[in-house]
């Protein structure tokens, strides 16, 4: 399907898009197309730039985001968590000295499966971006229900491809899900709670990952695998609760009605944008090169390599999670103070030479380099967060993020199969992190060429919201 080139606001010459005389109206006095009714913006909600009401980052409105993107979390990570049961449960385990002996597939067939599951998401990019048409809170409530709904199916699967299959289906929708509950998140709040709701927006998805991996680590014998996917029905009961609490925000409600701005369907983006666009993907690919692979693994070569015991693995668990919290705090804090910038490269850098460490071929150095990871991982979340939703302007943030969600999946795609593909001769896994994880690295540089937001709204940079 084609799509219509944006035509672009002139930042310079367009102070306000919204009204002729310069002032934006609130929302709620002018109906516009794709607004879904929502709950009354709560009493708490404070007054923000230009007459928007926003909400502190421990409102009613913002914790029912986390919630969705816990659900997201709960539905994605379980193929992560259980790859080692799913491996055997579709392959064949016998006492060679192979990755395919051991695990039951190759090294080739997990990395291609665990790439699809990967590539599938790019699916997100045009979901996501039919948020900025139709609204956050409506494309939200509808991507966590069916992405959830498809984790469930993926639990009667025959083979391991079909497994692949309909998993992967369901990835896009929780994928353009937590992204989602970022957008919303940086939209609903000024910048002195920007980067804690960011930060609670990926502590919300890491409980949901974390209560999987621990469930999987604990009764993976009782469960097994389908069992684990057949767990996301819990999360599913939980939509009363958000339909309740999740509300459109302020910022898109002016957006939508700005006659000079088409909501884009499919990521468009007008050419003012489109510098900080390719610095914002390039930075997404490089990043998922080092966590996809890091992340996806980790499981498999604790408890088929190293043969680690469940319990070990899910005092592992809860070890990256108090780390993960701790890094999320500490990210925030660096975020407010030093700025996003020097945050999330040092931070990122920080993940791959511990995701190295952790693959290095000892018990001790997976635990201290999983849980010094999660750490590192979870600091880099809101300075990253927060920087790309404050860089451009809210009729086409939720596209940017789609984009990037797009960049994040073909890196991690690519890091998949390159580390699988070295991991598969002699079991090299060391190896395998250093050439995967250490080039990806340098990329951070890119941070430098950014502006950075610390204490500034995105109607600064951008005026036309």
């Amino acid at each position: 399907m084609s799509v219509e080139p944006r035509s672009g606001p002139d930042p310079e010459s367009d102070p306000d898009p919204g009204s002729a005389s310069g002032q934006r109206s609130h929302p709620d006095q002018v109906p516009f197309p794709g607004r879904i009714p929502g709950p009354e913006v709560l009493p708490t909600s404070v007054p923000g730039p230009a007459g928007l009401h926003l909400h502190h980052w421990n409102d009613r409105a913002v914790i029912g985001l986390a919630v969705a993107a816990m659900a997201a979390g709960f539905g994605q990570f379980g193929a992560v968590a259980a790859l080692g049961d799913v491996a055997r449960g579709f392959g064949r385990v016998t006492h060679g000295l192979t990755l395919a002996d051991q695990a039951g597939l190759s090294g080739t067939e997990l990395g291609i499966g665990l790439a699809i599951m990967r590539l599938a998401s790019l699916g997100g990019l045009p979901i996501t971006g039919l948020a900025d048409r139709y609204g956050r809170r409506k494309m939200l409530l509808v991507t966590v229900t069916a992405g959830l709904l498809l984790t469930v199916v993926s639990a009667i699967s025959p083979s391991y491809w079909w497994f692949v299959v309909i998993f992967a289906a369901g990835r896009p929708l929780l994928s353009a899900t937590n992204v989602l509950t970022q957008v919303t998140a940086a939209e609903q709040t000024d910048s002195a709670d920007r980067a804690k709701a960011v930060a609670l927006m990926a502590a919300g998805y890491g409980v949901g990952a974390g209560v999987i991996a621990i469930i999987h680590s604990l009764a993976s014998r009782t469960l097994g695998f389908r069992g684990l996917f057949v767990l996301a029905l819990i999360p599913l009961a939980l939509l009363p609760v958000l339909r309740r609490w999740i509300e459109e925000s302020d910022r898109f409600a002016v957006a939508a009605v700005a006659s000079k701005h088409p909501m884009p369907v499919f990521g468009a983006v007008a050419r003012p944008y489109r510098r900080r666009l390719f610095l914002v993907v390039v930075l997404a690919f490089a990043v998922s090169v080092t966590t996809g692979p890091a992340n996806s693994f980790i499981f498999l070569f604790a408890q088929n390599f190293l043969h680690q015991r469940g319990i070990v693995t899910a005092a592992m668990i809860v070890g990256a999670g108090v780390a993960g919290l701790v890094g999320l705090l500490v990210g925030r804090w660096l975020a407010d103070r030093l700025g996003r910038r020097l945050t999330a490269s040092i931070a990122m850098v920080a993940v791959a030479l511990f995701a190295v460490l952790a693959y290095s071929g000892s018990s001790a150095a997976l635990l201290s380099g999983y849980i010094l990871g999660v750490f590192a991982g979870a600091a880099f979340s809101p300075a990253a967060g927060a920087l790309v939703n404050e860089l451009f302007p809210t009729s086409i943030r939720a596209s940017v993020a789609g984009w990037a969600l797009a960049a994040g999946v073909i890196g991690a795609v690519a890091g998949l199969v390159l580390f699988g593909a070295v991991a598969d001769v002699d079991n090299h896994f060391a190896l395998a992190g250093v050439i995967t994880f250490l080039p990806a690295s340098l990329f951070m540089v890119l941070f430098w060429m950014l502006p950075e937001t610390l204490g500034r709204e995105p109607e600064d940079l951008w005026p036309d919201l």
